[in-house]
């Protein structure tokens, strides 16, 4: 019997994927990246709200505390439709949004939106994440790229003063060199970095280390992204028939025996997925299955600022 049928709906608890401090709260290392969640569709491929807050209680239902969003998801309707299905938030409940993009819709052959870091407009799309999530306090708000046109540590600033003001509980960053890291460090207690970060693709690794080195969560988005073409692809392929599950649950559970500060945030608009993701949890690798996946790993790349994710 695959190892994932086994254990099919079973509920997330503290041992299943262990917990990572973010703050001073502790939420379970799997959670749910709400990116997608807004093209839920019916069979005749038409938007539906309605299956869109099932999928977001449907992960709920699975014991997932973790939800990650942005302003620019959706145009905002990632937020409500996590609003709609959540609030009021229960306590062990974690929502965290993102701004620092100029809100839009993908050009044809754009790979992504262009960043806006501004103090003015970061304080703006605080005011309606704030609305749309029906909060008075945002429990995490990430910085979601630099923007290389405005000073870096002046829209981390502005993310301080939005703290210090109370719309703002606690800040994170994403899409951060180490060195852009250890800048925001230097104005604000930083809980959370979010980068891309993969079996197939490992150019965080330093990122990585230094969240393991200050005790900050590390949250990587797009956990197949990088796995295509690469010899790396052919022994997740391998480990996954032999086990009986999917090549995605294989690359969850690498990130979950990773590092012990990774919280896994995948996504997807189909609660069937979202379930799958959820059983990568009970999923463990072998000492030697995650040998050959360290000699396939790629070689060493340059930082790149790849930014739509969930």
């Amino acid at each position: 019997m695959p190892v994932m049928a086994a254990q099919h709906r079973a509920v997330l608890d503290d041992a299943t994927a262990g917990t990572v401090a973010i703050g001073r709260r502790r939420v379970r290392r799997l959670g749910f990246g709400a990116m997608r969640v807004s093209q839920a569709c019916d069979a005749q491929g038409r938007s539906d709200r309605g299956l869109a807050l099932e999928l977001v209680l449907g992960v709920r239902d699975r014991g997932v505390q973790f939800f990650d969003t942005a302003n620019i998801y959706g145009l905002g309707a990632s937020e409500e439709i996590l609003a709609a299905a959540l609030a009021p938030y229960a306590e062990d409940v974690l929502v965290a949004t993102k701004a620092g993009f100029r809100p839009g819709t993908l050009a044809p052959g754009q790979r992504s939106l262009p960043p806006l870091g501004r103090p003015e407009h970061i304080r703006e799309e605080c005011e309606r994440s704030l609305r749309r999530l029906r909060v008075d306090c945002i429990d995490l708000y990430q910085v979601h790229v630099p923007d290389p046109a405005v000073p870096w540590t002046e829209t981390v600033g502005t993310f301080a003063e939005l703290q210090q003001a109370g719309k703002v509980r606690m800040v994170g960053v994403s899409n951060v060199t180490p060195e852009q890291l250890r800048e925001a460090q230097a104005i604000i207690e930083v809980v959370s970095v979010q980068n891309r970060y993969s079996v197939g693709d490992r150019r965080s690794e330093r990122v990585l280390e230094a969240c393991e080195r200050d005790g900050v969560a590390f949250l990587p988005w797009a956990p197949m992204l990088g796995v295509a073409g690469r010899p790396v692809a052919a022994v997740v392929d391998d480990i996954a028939a032999s086990r009986g599950v999917s090549k995605q649950q294989v690359a969850l559970a690498w990130l979950l025996q990773r590092s012990p500060v990774i919280l896994s945030i995948p996504g997807t608009s189909q609660l069937r997925h979202a379930d799958e993701n959820v059983d990568a949890a009970w999923l463990r690798l072998g000492d030697e299955d995650l040998a050959r996946l360290d000699i396939a790993r790629p070689p060493e790349e340059p930082h790149e600022e790849t930014v739509q994710h969930d």
